[in-house]
């Protein structure tokens, strides 16, 4: 790309950002909420595509395919890299923000059925 302003102002915010988040607790913090958005997500969804009972397939459908193409993203990089996958040290913040709320997201669902189970 060409070196613009536009663009030394975008790759600047987001240098920034990288520094920014670069402390432990705001890295924490940041995934955290992402967990606890994919908790929110996991029992909203359900519920609003449950009250019209048009869309429950294609819903589920959807889901499956966004935590696959997650998966896929998150571990699937690792493998091909060789890297190791101890730890989070080689993921990236994109990756465990995306995972954090691939788990919440899972969790919830399983919460919702066996509610809707008993």
């Amino acid at each position: 790309m060409q070196n613009t302003r536009l663009n030394n102002l975008i790759n600047g915010v987001l240098a920034g950002f990288g520094r920014w988040f670069a402390n432990p607790w705001r890295h924490l913090s940041l995934v955290l909420i992402s967990l606890l958005l994919g908790t929110f997500l996991g029992s909203a969804i359900p519920a609003t595509a449950g009250q019209t009972a048009r869309l429950d397939v294609v819903g589920a459908g959807v889901l499956i395919i966004f935590t696959e193409i997650i998966s896929w993203f998150v571990y699937g990089r690792n493998r091909q890299r060789g890297q190791s996958t101890e730890g989070s040290r080689g993921r990236s913040l994109l990756a465990e923000v995306l995972n954090a709320l691939k788990i919440g997201l899972t969790y919830s669902m399983f919460i919702e059925a066996f509610k809707l189970g008993s």
